[in-house]
């Protein structure tokens, strides 16, 4: 089987060429009896507005700043005397109350980039806002501490750079039906069948050819492992309710994973804000809910802690078009059963003392959150991931 054959009878397999090799690390399940935490990151992509996600509803200045588009004080959630949440929020308010949610105010990095691919890339790679990293920080997690047991799922259809290593990637799993249905392609086992007598070994395309037969058994393992669990519990219709259901199916099953990626589009504000902004806020907050209940029904909450983050913020002043432009430092959520600091971690920043662009300023390096979930939720070095050495927060 030549080269010229194999591209020109698989437009499958060109599909697959960019499965990563170490997918054999799903043969290994975990037990009942194995303590088995688990990372579940949602990024709320175009720049989520922050300040109509929690609101400072005592602050004449918001109001001042957002004539139309400041959310009246009679519709907001109120958390304290000072902040509440937008009202789309309101499954988020259970959660408050339980102690199963904080809140981070001010997030974000010295010298902030507003645009949407850099500023996603500083966020996905952990770096500096002038620094440009090829490997994602779940990417380096993996490639420094799971290499044999463990693995990262970014449930879509394309890998996020935040998965991808150096040395192993994550895997890009939306539909883990169709992935197994793909992988038994008569032509891929046509390959698996042929590849150990052949000289492909010492072939160019060797390293192809495993990578094929290796995705066609995590596929099978993924497909056989998740199927076994079914739910109960009625998610919305909407994108990110999709890939969680499918998140709460893999963890419930006891797949062999730590990591998960789950993403909702659509923030990127600039024009009549209110209404989308409402939607969208709606449709996460309605996933949560279910994606928490559904975990809960299997008693696999204990062990999942949910990171929700946005590339970054918006800006004060509303603009013209009654929406909000690019800003950089913002709120953000994490969502799980042990909690140290429940509730609102650190204030708001003030929304009269901003910085040069209008925006509020940072606090909190988001690195140091990142560091804080590797070190005290999965249990490694985070000096070696994220390669610099950050303070450690008190939030789990």
């Amino acid at each position: 089987m030549n080269r010229r054959k194999f591209i020109k009878n698989s437009s499958l397999a060109s599909s697959l060429f960019f499965v990563p090799s170490f997918v054999k690390a799903f043969s290994n399940l975990i037990t009942s009896e194995t303590s088995y935490k688990r990372l579940v990151i949602i990024q709320l992509s175009g720049g989520n507005d922050g300040l109509n996600t929690l609101i400072p509803f005592r602050d004449d200045n918001y109001y001042k700043s957002r004539p139309i588009i400041g959310l009246k004080k009679e519709d907001i959630i109120n958390l304290d005397n000072e902040l509440g949440l937008h009202p789309s929020l309101l499954p988020l308010k259970k959660l408050y109350d339980y102690g199963y949610l904080s809140i981070i105010n001010n997030v974000g990095y010295p010298n902030p980039n507003r645009s949407h691919f850099r500023a996603t890339d500083i966020w996905q790679t952990a770096s500096d806002s002038n620094q440009y990293l090829q490997s994602g920080w779940i990417g380096r997690y993996l490639d420094n501490f799971n290499q044999k047991t463990t693995a990262a799922i970014d449930i879509n259809q394309s890998l996020s750079l935040a998965l991808k290593g150096e040395f192993q990637n994550g895997m890009a799993v939306k539909n883990p039906n169709l992935l197994f249905r793909t992988t038994q392609d008569p032509y891929l086992k046509n390959v698996a069948k042929h590849y150990e007598d052949s000289h492909l070994s010492e072939h160019n395309l060797g390293y192809l050819y495993k990578t094929m037969i290796n995705t066609e058994s995590s596929a099978k393992y993924i497909f056989e492992t998740s199927k076994t669990t079914s739910s109960n519990i009625e998610y919305p219709k909407n994108t990110l309710s999709k890939q969680l259901k499918t998140t709460a199916q893999f963890i419930n099953s006891g797949l062999n994973t730590r990591v998960y990626y789950a993403s909702l589009d659509g923030f990127d504000t600039h024009v009549n804000q209110l209404n989308t902004h409402k939607r969208l806020l709606k449709a996460y907050a309605e996933s949560i809910d279910a994606f928490v209940k559904d975990l809960k029904s299997k008693n696999t909450f204990k062990d999942t802690l949910i990171l929700t983050f946005s590339e970054f913020g918006r800006r004060v002043k509303q603009n013209r078009g009654n929406g909000t432009d690019h800003g950089s430092a913002n709120t953000l959520f994490i969502i799980g059963e042990n909690l140290k600091t429940p509730g609102i971690y650190n204030k708001m920043g003030s929304l009269e003392d901003l910085d040069d662009n209008g925006d509020i300023k940072f606090e909190i390096d988001f690195r140091t959150i990142y560091a804080t979930v590797l070190k005290k939720w999965l249990n490694v070095n985070d000096d070696v991931v994220l390669n610099e050495s950050f303070n450690h927060l008190e939030f789990i």
